[in-house]
């Protein structure tokens, strides 16, 4: 390859690295718009109820989940600022998991979190 040729290789590789790459702000072409707490912990309160029913789980998770008359999250830990991108995903992972993972997510004992759910896990050290 000639001194030229290189050049050119390096501005357009140069070029094509200043675009936003799949999964960053701006590159699914959404807007970077806070997630609406209300909003999701409707959704999934609805969703955690939609599954216990399908995955025959008993807990009081799924109970609270089910129970019209129970109250929900309706913001967010101080300092936490999800995007809405991440509750459509976290909405979707909790939709197509497989029962057994449900089961995890809605446990009375030690239950687990998708990590595409986890919007604000504590910071190492205890703050957030």
């Amino acid at each position: 390859m000639t001194r030229r040729a290189h050049v050119v290789l390096a501005a357009l590789l140069a070029v094509g690295s200043l675009a936003p790459t799949p999964g960053d702000i701006g590159g699914c072409g959404q807007p970077p718009d806070l997630l609406d707490a209300p909003t999701f912990f409707v959704n999934k309160k609805v969703t955690d109820c939609r599954r216990c029913e399908e995955c025959g789980l008993a807990s009081d998770a799924c109970t609270e989940a089910c129970d019209a008359s129970s109250g929900y999250a309706t913001e967010f830990p101080p300092g936490c600022l999800p995007l809405v991108h991440d509750g459509e995903v976290c909405l979707r992972k909790l939709q197509h998991a497989n029962c057994s993972d449900y089961s995890g997510y809605v446990a009375d004992v030690g239950p687990t979190v998708p990590s595409e759910c986890n919007f604000c896990p504590p910071r190492v050290g205890g703050g957030q």
